[in-house]
């Protein structure tokens, strides 16, 4: 299985999970969050790679990279940023009537 087929189980359920607390999310909140992470996995991903703390297996990645860092490896911070959120809102208490 490709680290894209991996990521395509997770971002499909966030879709879902999404789509359901879309009205609730605060988009622009999540878009400014989105924003400044994926530049923090950016940077620290890449010191990561470059020191061999992490490898992949060149046969599983796509080939795309943003430095060192596969391409694949952003949908992680994209499903956590939207998908958290979406949980909280989705999951949060109601004050009882």
């Amino acid at each position: 299985m490709t680290y894209w087929a991996l990521n395509a189980i997770f971002l499909a359920v966030i879709v879902v999970v999404a789509v359901l607390a879309r009205r609730r999310l605060r988009w622009p909140a999540v878009g400014i969050t989105l924003a400044i992470l994926l530049v923090m996995t950016a940077v620290f991903d890449n010191i990561m790679i470059s020191v061999g703390l992490v490898a992949y297996n060149e046969s599983l990645i796509s080939g795309a990279f943003i430095g060192v860092a596969p391409l694949e490896d952003f949908a992680y911070t994209l499903a956590a940023v939207i998908g958290l959120p979406s949980l909280w809102v989705l999951l949060e208490r109601r004050p009882r009537a």
